[in-house]
């Protein structure tokens, strides 16, 4: 019986390993799958950066070439309301 024993023992050993053996390779596995998560979702951020950074380029340069066409009618529009202003003050100082 002393034989069966240490047989016994052995191989309640032996199945005790390879159950830490396969938990550990799950553990791993689940790390490796939570690794790929994460990088897939930083490439998807990595894109979506990109992008914007290539909109907010091309939005500031249309920008700067676009020629601003409301300042020249403010313009305009304020030497006219000036120089009729002015010219009732001369009247009013010849007066």
């Amino acid at each position: 019986m002393n034989r069966f024993d240490t047989m016994s023992k052995d191989a309640l050993s032996r199945v005790e390993e390879i159950m830490n053996s396969t938990k550990l390779n799950e553990f791993l596995h689940r790390k490796e799958e939570e690794e790929k998560k994460k990088t897939c979702i930083l490439w998807v951020l990595a894109i979506i950066g990109a992008v914007a950074a290539v909109a907010a380029i091309a939005y500031g340069v249309y920008r700067f070439f676009t020629p601003d066409y409301l300042e020249d009618f403010e313009d305009d529009f304020d030497d006219d309301f000036d120089d009729d202003f002015f010219e009732e003050e001369e009247e009013n100082a010849d007066k």
